[in-house]
């Protein structure tokens, strides 16, 4: 007799797909508070260099700066797309019922899969080309930035199918408007 899929160790709930993804975002904000916490460093040492002689110039922290900031903005995209704190314009009517704002909500959620699958296809090629690459000030080899490209993207898909997944199931909640 065939194992069934609820006592299946194999197979994930969606309970526990739900908790996964919170334990995945809970990781991305304590990530991206250090991040922040990080870049001060080097803010800092170029600060104090340009205005004190006790400190000598270092051209890599304004490199290492920036690459903070490009993984600071692409685990904010990540979290905003969790959040579903993104920037928006509001192109479609607005909705009378939960059916149609959960059918509206879908058609932005595939608008942005869209932009995730780019990011994914094309931000590996980007990985790809960052790993035979160093950064000529600090040497860090620039996989360790592009990457955060296809990872935006791989984990905004990840955040979307969590939305779509709500989307219709308010869409399916409310029983459809009859036609008068």
């Amino acid at each position: 007799m065939p194992p069934s899929r609820t006592n299946d160790p194999r197979v994930l709930s969606g309970t526990n797909m739900k908790s996964l993804l919170e334990h995945y975002y809970r990781l991305l904000k304590v990530v991206l508070t250090a991040l922040m916490g990080l870049m001060i460093v080097p803010v800092s040492l170029q600060i104090l260099s340009r205005y004190t002689e006790r400190v000598d110039r270092y051209i890599w922290t304004e490199e290492v700066a920036r690459f903070c900031f490009v993984w600071i903005i692409m685990i904010g995209s990540m979290i905003a797309v969790r959040d579903g704190s993104h920037f928006a314009v509001d192109l479609l009517p607005h909705p009378k019922t939960s059916r149609q704002k959960g059918v509206f909500r879908l058609i932005v959620h595939f608008g942005m899969i869209l932009m995730a699958v780019v990011f994914v296809r094309y931000g590996y090629d980007f990985a790809k080309f960052g790993f035979i690459q160093k950064s000529e000030m600090s040497g860090i080899n620039m996989l360790s930035i592009y990457i955060s490209f296809p990872l935006a993207g791989a984990t905004w898909l990840l955040f979307l199918a969590e939305q779509i997944v709500d989307d219709i199931r308010s869409i399916l909640r409310e029983p459809a408007a009859k036609s008068q």
